[in-house]
């Protein structure tokens, strides 16, 4: 389990894609923290480190992953969000986060407002129904705030220490990003669908 609060942005310095997948080679000051087998949300996708070095960590992902996720468009020299997972414990200060990524998003367009930074994404409908105003959304691994939303987007807004610690300080219209909407909203769904439509006796 994650919390979507970053911990690094890491530099992919390595990447081989073939028909079988994809190997990651990252570089991050957090190596020291990680160990082999250990659970690590790259752009907020839940990653096993196969390999540890004192630079840097290696990663796979599977063909499903680089199809559902923003992995897929990854390349060696990209920069990504790092997040280790949750000790027993530690302050959850984010939120919930699994590390399983719902979907991807679009940033539409990105504007000032006063010191923090106003961005919007392109939702696909199946999971706008997760989302609410002033509720939670992981964005590239990162635990944010909906600030404002619409019939076919979200508006989050990204306070100074979110821009210049994470990779969403460089998002532009057109960028891809990885969505995980809350697990709350995805629970109660399941748990009242069999009465929706139907009357109380």
């Amino acid at each position: 389990m994650f919390t979507g609060l970053i911990e690094d942005v890491g530099r992919v310095a390595a990447l081989d894609a073939g028909a079988d997948g994809a190997r990651l080679r990252i570089e991050t000051t957090l190596a020291a923290e990680i160990a082999l087998g250990d659970s690590v949300a790259v752009d907020g996708a839940c990653l096993t480190a196969t390999a540890v070095d004192e630079g840097g960590f290696e990663t796979e992902a599977m063909n499903q992953t680089l199809a559902v996720t923003a992995l897929g468009g990854v390349e060696a020299g990209s920069v990504v969000n790092l997040e280790l997972a949750m000790k027993a414990g530690d302050r959850l200060g984010g939120h919930i986060v699994q590390g399983h990524v719902d979907g991807v998003g679009e940033v539409l367009a990105v504007g000032e407002d006063g010191f923090a930074r106003r961005v919007r994404v392109g939702l696909p409908r199946e999971l706008l129904r997760y989302v609410v105003e002033k509720g939670s959304i992981t964005l590239s691994g990162v635990s944010l705030t909906v600030s404002e939303l619409g019939e076919e987007w979200v508006e989050v807004s990204l306070i100074p220490e979110t821009l210049e610690r994470t990779n969403l300080g460089g998002a532009e219209p057109g960028n891809i990003l990885n969505v995980e909407c809350d697990i709350v909203a995805k629970y109660v769904e399941r748990l009242v669908s069999p009465f929706a439509g139907k009357e109380r006796a």
